[in-house]
Order: structure tokens, then C-alpha cells, then sequence
């Protein structure tokens, strides 16, 4: 998927785990590593994160012009990047927190929505969970969305679901379960630990 451009959202408050979550290990790799590789596929890397605080190997470090505003800043900063750089293209957002997540997943996402939807006005692409819930934070964007980021985020508004447009929305159901791991608490770690160890050894 070289046309694409993996975001990988860190920096959070991480209030619910206690500890900057980012770092936390699983399976000898931090959860930031682990979300990092699901995008290994992407021409683009950027690292939407405080200047300074983390450091990974072909990411290029995008400050988060909004701090402390959440993933829907993140995406804003994420989109104006691609913009600058590529003038137009879509933007796989991830958040270190979902650690479970492969590059099958990616690309099960960009088949969904690849370049020619834009042309029927498909603006992002979603996962739908085992209980359809929708995948806001683990998702493609199209840039032609940055003008409505900016928008909602300078009108106060913080939800990343309404970052696009139900119309303008493709969604995508049947993938695995495991891969909506999400750890906001130490218990989902460990529930994680048991999960993948489970996997191993089938």
C-alpha cells in the first residue's frame, strides 16, 4: 500500500492505565511497536506524538498541533502533513491501543475503499466490530476531509466519529475478533497476554 499514509497516534493522557501506555510491553514489544507494524505497508510514516517523547525506526515525527484534544487533533495533524507532503491521499489512523491489529487488517480497509471511491464521494473507510460497532480510531481518511477536521475542532468539538460523514463512509464487517483488542486498563494487557498465548499455542 505505498499510496497510503500509516498515522500512528501517541502521546495520550493515558489516564485509565495509569502509565503512558505507549510503553507498556506485550509479547517483548511496546504497544507502540505493535500498532507501528500493522502499517509497515505504507509509503508514508508519520508519528503523531509530543515532540521528543518517542522515537521509531522510518516514522517521521508530526508534532500534534492540538495537545491534550485527542485522536480527532491527532487526525487533523495527520491530514495537514499528508497534504503538505503528498498534496492528496488517504491516512490509515491508528492509536497505540489497539496492538492487536496486522497489515491484513489495512488492507482489508484500503480494498474497501482504494482511490476510485473518492470518485463517488468515499471519504473513510471503517471497520465494524463483532457487535457492529464502528472503528473510528483504527480507520482510513481521505485529506478532502482537514477543512471539516478543522472545523468541528475549532468549534469545540472532540468526537473522532464525526470526523466524515455517514454518506461518505464505506464500512467493513467479518474481520477477525482478535483484532479489536483495545487496552485502556492494565486488566486488558494481561487479557491480551492470555489471548495471544492462547494463539500461540493452538
Amino acid at each position: 500500500m505505498p499510496d497510503l499514509t500509516g498515522a500512528l497516534v501517541a502521546g495520550g493522557r493515558s489516564s485509565r492505565f495509569g502509565r503512558d501506555k505507549a510503553l507498556a510491553c506485550l509479547g517483548g514489544r511496546t504497544l507502540l511497536e505493535r500498532a507501528a507494524a500493522s502499517l509497515e505497508g505504507c509509503g508514508l510514516r508519520l508519528l503523531v506524538a509530543p515532540p521528543g517523547r518517542y522515537a521509531l525506526s522510518g516514522w517521521e515525527a508530526v508534532p500534534d498541533t492540538r495537545p491534550g484534544e485527542g485522536p480527532l487533533a491527532g487526525l487533523e495533524a495527520a491530514l495537514a502533513a499528508v497534504t503538505a507532503r503528498r498534496g492528496a491521499g488517504w491516512v490509515a489512523l491508528c492509536g497505540v491501543d489497539q496492538p492487536a491489529l496486522t497489515p491484513a487488517y489495512w488492507a482489508a480497509l484500503w480494498e474497501a475503499g482504494h482511490v476510485p471511491g473518492v470518485r463517488a464521494g468515499v471519504l473513510a473507510v471503517q471497520a465494524r466490530d463483532p457487535q457492529g460497532r464502528a472503528q473510528p480510531l483504527a480507520a482510513l481518511y481521505h485529506t478532502a476531509l482537514l477543512p471539516g477536521v478543522t472545523a468541528l475542532l475549532d468549534a469545540g468539538e472532540r468526537r473522532l466519529r464525526l470526523a466524515a460523514p455517514p454518506e461518505a463512509t464505506v464500512t467493513v464487517a467479518g474481520l477477525p475478533r482478535q483484532l479489536f483488542a483495545n487496552v485502556n486498563r492494565p486488566e486488558d494487557l494481561l487479557a491480551l497476554e492470555r489471548l495471544l498465548a492462547a494463539g500461540e499455542s493452538a
